[in-house]
């Protein structure tokens, strides 16, 4: 195991903490969190702990259930207490982009339904401005050369279609996924994520906007946590 992948481990791990018993818990996707998942797997096996999983992916789910995590349907429980995930870009406003592996329609929807949103990741994902990571847009499939233009032309940036070698990538939900190249500008990400939603042709756009409360974060310096001053976690 790398350096940057045992730090990794120890900031999915860290993010535990705030997992109790009795808990509805979103599982998010991604390198780091599915250390989380493990821990939490273990946790259950070793320690006792009672909670049940909501994933944001079949990837996720499919982990979940090998570590042997309780899963329930969203749709079917009122809410989550908590969902851990992670991020591809976080700004000094604990502002995200999210959607690197797809998955960010689920995400977005766990993450609306958690009372609070816990961001594990490494330091190469801190930034002081969002956007140098190309901003992912889950896209109909129905014209979607059309909307991948519009977004081009709102955004003045190059936008693409994320391809799996010939072919488009396919979210779990059947769409497909735009890169916008935006360069690191977006400072004004909320109106950012208003202007893309009003094109028809979205599903939904990769900016998590005020629902960050506290970053794991994996460094040069260990494992550090940041707690939102605005947030819903003390």
């Amino acid at each position: 195991m790398t350096d940057v992948e045992a730090l990794k481990k120890e900031a999915g791990i860290a993010a535990c903490k705030y997992v109790s018993s009795g808990m509805k818990v979103g599982l998010g996707t991604g390198s780091t969190v599915k250390y989380t998942v493990l821990e939490l797997g273990r946790m259950i096996a070793e320690e006792n702990l009672e909670i049940v999983g909501v994933p944001t992916s079949l990837a996720t789910e499919e982990l979940a259930l090998q570590v042997g995590i309780p899963l329930v349907k969203l749709s079917e429980i009122d809410g989550l207490d908590i969902v851990i995930d992670g991020a591809d870009e976080y700004d000094p406003n604990f502002q995200l982009i999210k959607g690197g592996g797809a998955a960010l329609l689920r995400e977005k929807i766990v993450a609306q339904e958690s009372k609070a949103m816990i961001v594990v990741a490494d330091d190469r994902k801190r930034v002081s401005a969002l956007g140098a990571f190309p901003l992912p847009i889950e896209i109909t499939p129905f014209a979607h050369q059309s909307t991948i233009r519009a977004l081009g032309r709102v955004l003045d940036c190059r936008v693409n279609c994320r391809m799996a070698g010939d072919n488009p990538v396919i979210t779990d939900n059947g769409n497909m996924i735009a890169d916008a190249h935006c360069g690191p500008t977006l400072h004004q990400p909320k109106e950012t994520e208003q202007r893309i939603l009003n094109i028809a042709g979205v599903v939904q756009v990769g900016l998590f906007n005020d629902m960050c409360d506290v970053v794991v974060l994996a460094g040069s310096n260990g494992v550090e946590t940041f707690v939102n001053p605005n947030g819903r976690i003390p």
